[in-house]
């Protein structure tokens, strides 16, 4: 046996910053270097950011994480880090001598290389390529054919990126067979709700299956709508957990492994190997190390804490307002507070995440606001201390009004958009990004107004259903002195109760409520999470107990309101099927569940 100790660099990247990405990767090897470690293993594609999306298939940005990856070889060896093997993920090509039709232009890669000594020394890419949810990695990358097995410290190593652990086959399947005593997992697997148990019971299934040690390092931060959770996993050969790292937050995991001394008998550096799912993989064999380290005191396992299912949603959605915020350049947000339940969660939310001094509210009384609005509003800005100012509209609306001859929702919908209109004359002229506050059941049925409420940059809270966004809210009141990392610590609860208790209103109308034009909540909620979420069919939604008549005017309103939702901001994704790169239906479309 052999002891290794292994650094889990669990980091934030940013999509296109090569420079700003190779300096991280810079500054948390040196940490691990710092920490003792042996080797230190970064995140799929940490040196562009991930996801790449089409600029895979622009040539100048492969030459350039090419360039980029050489480079980082040479300033490790030049800051003193040349001896600690590095693994790192990147976007690379494939050398073709022609280009084949239904290929992505370039052949390009979803790459990992291992950096040492001022070199590239091995690299290899990613077998595997999702074509689901979020995913459509087979528009822009070939599949890697090689699974690379690096002797370190007596102890062989491979290496595979994401998606080679979900699926059966490829090289995870050959790990057993090339002898590895430990196999590194690359990941950027974005957060949802659930995902974390079954990541756990995948890691542990497929250590048993390769026969080792497995290592599951993955990417934190948002990138658009995608949030990255961290959560990076060690697990023993039999499965067991032996580490964990924290969520939602940069971290080093350090872990002391004691792993099977690789055998002395001489195997082909190159070895083709027939995979479970009919490809054939190719093992590469590479030595760095041959000896392994004098024995050592080995450190305490860490298995950090896991956050509740409420915390771990709204850590989320803090990560990814944060991050959009910071990586777009932003320095401040803005939204309109109505009073409501909404705005004040994406207060919050935007208070926990760049802090209240940087967050402005606008409060836009009309005609039919109720005087308990504005109250209830003002009692949350003196809370959480963020900027406010008041701008009535009335007299806007009247001057429309003397233009324009209209009636009913053509009346409503006008209110909402002089609010809009107030909100980006401000961002305009500060600099604010704005927050929208619409939810998923709003956005699921069209109860919003296009260029109205609908209007800003970034929706926080745009895959929340209406009942998650209450349940947040107290899950955030009754964190009063808690020492989360993501929440800024107000003296008391942030949100009034009088906002989370009342009833939900637009108040574009006397004494309007959601439920003049909404079922309860509490019913509707359920059914659009089977009907969006799990792609229930008519049948299938009265099978499961809903009423008919309430399936059948559900499932209008949905399908009819997918113009509105494809002009509506992107937010942070974090069920298992969100409004945007998840759910892609045409707007044009006389399918009907009822005909």
């Amino acid at each position: 046996m052999a002891q290794l100790r292994i650094a889990l660099a669990q980091v934030n990247p940013t999509v296109g910053d090569l420079g700003g990405n190779a300096g991280l990767v810079a500054a948390w090897a040196r940490r691990a270097r710092d920490a003792g470690a042996h080797l230190v293993v970064f995140p799929e594609m940490v040196l562009t950011g991930y996801p790449v999306e089409d600029l895979a298939l622009r040539s100048s940005f492969v030459d350039a994480s090419r360039d980029a990856l050489e480079r980082l070889a040479r300033r490790l060896a030049d800051e003193g880090l040349g001896d600690l093997p590095v693994v790192v993920g990147h976007l690379d090509r494939r050398t073709v001598a022609l280009v084949r039709p239904g290929q992505p232009a370039g052949s390009p890669l979803d790459g990992a290389a291992w950096l040492h000594g001022g070199e590239v020394i091995v690299r290899s890419a990613k077998h595997h390529l999702p074509n689901y949810g979020v995913f459509d990695e087979y528009r822009v990358f070939v599949r890697g054919d090689t699974l690379p097995v690096v002797r370190v410290h007596g102890v062989d190593v491979a290496t595979v990126v994401c998606e080679d652990l979900w699926q059966d086959g490829g090289p995870v399947g050959v790990t057993g067979t090339a002898g590895a005593g430990l196999l590194l997992a690359l990941n950027a697997s974005p957060y949802e709700r659930d995902k974390q148990d079954t990541r756990l019971e995948l890691c542990a299934r497929r250590a048993r299956e390769a026969g080792c040690a497995l290592v599951y390092v993955n990417m934190v931060g948002g990138q658009d709508e995608l949030v990255f959770d961290g959560d990076s996993i060690v697990v023993g050969a039999d499965g067991a957990m032996l580490a964990r790292a924290p969520q939602f937050t940069e971290y080093l995991l350090v872990s002391d492994l004691t792993l099977p001394a690789a055998g002395p008998a001489a195997r082909p550096a190159r070895e083709p190997v027939a995979a479970s799912d009919g490809t054939t993989i190719t093992i590469e064999r590479h030595v760095l190390s041959g000896d392994p380290v004098p024995a050592y005191p080995a450190r305490p396992q860490q298995v950090a804490e896991r956050l509740d299912d409420l915390g771990e949603v709204y850590a989320a959605l803090v990560t990814g307002t944060r991050d959009y915020v910071r990586k777009n350049g932003f320095r401040s947000v803005l939204l309109g507070l109505s009073g409501g339940i909404d705005s004040a969660l994406v207060t919050t939310l935007a208070s926990d995440a760049i802090g209240p001094e940087n967050v402005h509210v606008v409060m836009l009384p009309s005609r039919y606001s109720s005087e308990h609005s504005v109250t209830d509003a003002e009692e949350l800005v003196k809370r959480q201390g963020v900027h406010a100012r008041i701008v009535p509209i009335g007299g806007m609306v009247d001057a429309f009004e003397a233009e324009l001859d209209l009636h009913g929702l053509a009346s409503e919908n006008l209110q909402a958009r002089i609010r809009a209109n107030v909100w980006m004359g401000l961002s305009n002229e500060h600099g604010h990004l704005v927050l929208t506050g619409g939810n998923k059941s709003e956005l699921a049925t069209g109860y919003s107004t296009l260029y109205g409420d609908s209007a800003g940059g970034f929706g926080p809270i745009k895959d929340l259903v209406k009942t998650m966004v209450w349940a947040l809210a107290r899950w955030r009141n009754a964190q009063v002195g808690s020492d989360l990392p993501f929440l800024h610590p107000f003296e008391g609860p942030p949100i009034p109760e009088a906002i989370i208790v009342k009833e939900p209103s637009a108040e574009l109308r006397p004494d309007q409520k959601d439920s003049d034009s909404l079922p309860p909540y509490d019913v509707l909620d359920p059914l659009l999470v089977d009907y969006v979420e799990h792609d229930m069919g008519r049948d299938r939604l009265i099978a499961a107990g809903h009423d008919p008549d309430l399936v059948d005017r559900v499932i209008r309103l949905t399908d009819l309101a997918e113009y509105k939702r494809r002009q509506y901001p992107p937010g942070p994704k974090v069920t298992p099927k969100n409004f945007g790169r998840d759910r892609r239906l045409p707007i044009t479309d006389r399918w009907r569940e009822n005909p």
